[in-house]
C-alpha cells in the first residue's frame, strides 16, 4: 500500500470553468486549490490532505488507498482512431440506448394523455447520458436500484421495451405483471431490483445487494463473484437520512457499490440551491472516506469515463464511490406537472446541451458513424417502441385474484382456516371487535 493510502482524500474543484452551470448563476462556488490526482473526465480533483492537518490528526488510521485508476484520462485504445474516447461499436451502442430511452419516454407521454396509463408518470428526457454512461458498462449479474424515474434505467439494463410498456399499461405481460406500474420496475432476470416511489428507500436495498456480493465472495468463497451495484437517486434524496447511513455502511464494509446522484437541479419544484446547506453533493463522500466525483451529466462520454473507473474500483474490491452527475430533465417533474416554476432561459440553456445531439455530433465529426447509419438506428427504435405499444395494448389485464398476491405471506390474502376457507368468511372472525 502506498503512503497515500494513510492520508485523507478531499475532492476540490479543478477550476470554475470546467462545468456548464445555469446561465444566470453558477451552482457551485469554486475553491482555490492545487489538485494532485483525479478521476478521468471528472470536473473535480482529489487532493491529499497534509499529514499534520486537523483532519489527519483526528483520523489516524488509513481510510482507503488511492486507486491506480485515479489518474489523468487516457484515451481508449482504437486502432483506426487512436485519440477517440470510444470505438465505433461503443458509440453506436450508446446512441441506440439513448435514442431508445428518449423515444420510449416520448411515447409514454402520448399514451398517458390518451388515458392508457394512470397515476404519476415521471419521464427521463434529458438525463439519458447518465443511464447509458453507467449501465451499459455493467454485466448482467450486476444490480441496478432505481427511483420513481425508472423506465430508462430498466431499458438500459436490458429489460425489453414491451415488458416495460406493458407494466405502464398495467397488463399481465409487464415486468411486474401489471402490479408495479410506472414507479416500480423490477426484473429478477436482469437484476433490476426495483424503482422506488419514496425517495431514498432504494439506497438501503442497493447497499444490501452490494453486501450480498461481498459476503458471497469473502465468506462463501465464491471467487468469481465480483458483482457491482449501482444506486441511482436524485439531488433531493441527498438531504435524507438513508443516504448518509448507507454511505457510512458502504465505507465501513468497503462494499462494491457506486452511488450515482442524478442532480437535475430540481426536487419537484424546489431548487437544489435552496434545499441544502452545501449544494456540492460530491463533497459528502470524503466525509465518510469515499471518493467524491463531479461530472457533466449532459455528456455521455464524460459520464462513461467516470463510471468506468468507479465500477472498476468496486469490482476490484476497493470500495464505494459517490458520483454526482449534473444533468437536467427536459419535462416537468411528472406528466401532471405543468413545469411553470423553472425559468424559461434555464430550460433553453440545457435544451441546447441535449446529450443525444452532442453524441451524434461527436460521432459524425469523428467519422465513427454517418448520418445514414444513425438514421437506421432511429428507425429501428421507432419500430421497437411502436411494437411495444401494440403489444401492451393487446395484452390482458390482471385478474381480480391477483390483487393480493405478493402482498401477504399467505398468497390468498387474509389467512386460511383449517377447512381451506378464508378466515374472514368465518362468522366468528370479527367477534369481539368493533364494527365500523
Amino acid at each position: 500500500m502506498s503512503a497515500a493510502a494513510t492520508k485523507i482524500i478531499q475532492p476540490l474543484p479543478l477550476n470554475s470553468t470546467t462545468t456548464n452551470r445555469s446561465p444566470h448563476k453558477a451552482l457551485f462556488n469554486p475553491l482555490k486549490a492545487t489538485p494532485i490526482s483525479s478521476f478521468p473526465a471528472s470536473t473535480r480533483k482529489l487532493r491529499l490532505t497534509k499529514p499534520n492537518s486537523p483532519h489527519a490528526r483526528r483520523r489516524s488510521t488509513s481510510i482507503f488507498a488511492v486507486s491506480d485508476v485515479v489518474q489523468e484520462k487516457k484515451p481508449t485504445s482504437n486502432t483506426f482512431f487512436p485519440n477517440l474516447l470510444i470505438t465505433k461499436e461503443e458509440g453506436l451502442e450508446l446512441y441506440e440506448d439513448m435514442i431508445l430511452g428518449r423515444s420510449f419516454e416520448d411515447m409514454c407521454a402520448q399514451m398517458y394523455y390518451r388515458g392508457k396509463m394512470f397515476g404519476f408518470v415521471h419521464l427521463y428526457n434529458g438525463q439519458e447520458a447518465v443511464s447509458a454512461g453507467f449501465i451499459k458498462l455493467l454485466k448482467n449479474e450486476d444490480c441496478v436500484v432505481s427511483t420513481y424515474r425508472d423506465h430508462v434505467h430498466a431499458l438500459s439494463k436490458g429489460v425489453p421495451a414491451r415488458a416495460v410498456m406493458s407494466e405502464l399499461f398495467g397488463k399481465t405481460t409487464g415486468c411486474c405483471r401489471g402490479q408495479g406500474g410506472s414507479m416500480h420496475m423490477f426484473s429478477k432476470e436482469h437484476n433490476v431490483l426495483g424503482g422506488f416511489a419514496f425517495i431514498g428507500e432504494g439506497i438501503p436495498v442497493a447497499t444490501g445487494a452490494a453486501f450480498t456480493s461481498k459476503y458471497r465472495r469473502e465468506v462463501l468463497k465464491e471467487g468469481d463473484c465480483d458483482h457491482v451495484t449501482l444506486a441511482f437517486f436524485g439531488d433531493g434524496t441527498c438531504n435524507n437520512g438513508q443516504f448518509f447511513e448507507c454511505l457510512n455502511m458502504a465505507a465501513l464494509w468497503k462494499l462494491p457499490i457506486v452511488f450515482v446522484v442524478e442532480n437535475n437541479l430540481w426536487a419537484i419544484g424546489m431548487s437544489h440551491l435552496r434545499a441544502t446547506s452545501d449544494p456540492e453533493i460530491w463533497k459528502k463522500g470524503p466525509a465518510f472516506g469515499i471518493p467524491g466525483v463531479h461530472v457533466d451529466g449532459m455528456d455521455v462520454l464524460k459520464v462513461r469515463e467516470v463510471a468506468k473507473e468507479a465500477i472498476t474500483r468496486a469490482r476490484r474490491g476497493e470500495g464505494p464511490t459517490l458520483v454526482e452527475c449534473e444533468t437536467y430533465r427536459f419535462r416537468g417533474h411528472s406528466l401532471a406537472d405543468p413545469d411553470e416554476l423553472r425559468d424559461a432561459s434555464e430550460k433553453a440553456h440545457y435544451a441546447a446541451r441535449d446529450p443525444i445531439t452532442a453524441l451524434k455530433k461527436y460521432m459524425v465529426e469523428n467519422n465513427l458513424a454517418s448520418e445514414a447509419e444513425l438514421k437506421v438506428i432511429e428507425k429501428k427504435i421507432d419500430e421497437v417502441v411502436e411494437e411495444a405499444v401494440e403489444f401492451a395494448d393487446s395484452s390482458p389485464l390482471p385478474g381480480r385474484s391477483q390483487l393480493l398476491e405478493n402482498v401477504f405471506a399467505d398468497p390468498r390474502g387474509f389467512g386460511i382456516g383449517p377447512d381451506g376457507k378464508y378466515r374472514c368468511e368465518d362468522p366468528k372472525f370479527t367477534e369481539g371487535t368493533a364494527h365500523v
